[in-house]
């Protein structure tokens, strides 16, 4: 399941290339924060693409990822 802006390790979902759990993106998009929020929440995402890839692959795999963060 995981692709090119979101990869798996230790058990949980991550943005490529950084700490910072899939979980973290979600919860604040579903909060009802911007991608410019987020990015400005975790500024080790780095760069916009990354914050709309997790969004992405959320929305894509939303039953999944819920279920997971349940």
């Amino acid at each position: 399941m995981p692709n090119e802006y979101i990869e798996e390790r230790n058990g949980g979902y991550y943005v490529a290339g950084t700490r910072i759990s899939l979980d973290s993106v979600v919860c604040a998009f579903n909060r009802g924060d911007s991608p410019e929020t987020i990015l400005e929440s975790f500024p080790l995402l780095g760069k916009s693409a990354r914050v709309y890839g997790a969004i992405a692959f959320y929305l894509d795999h939303q039953a999944e990822i819920d279920a997971y963060l349940e």
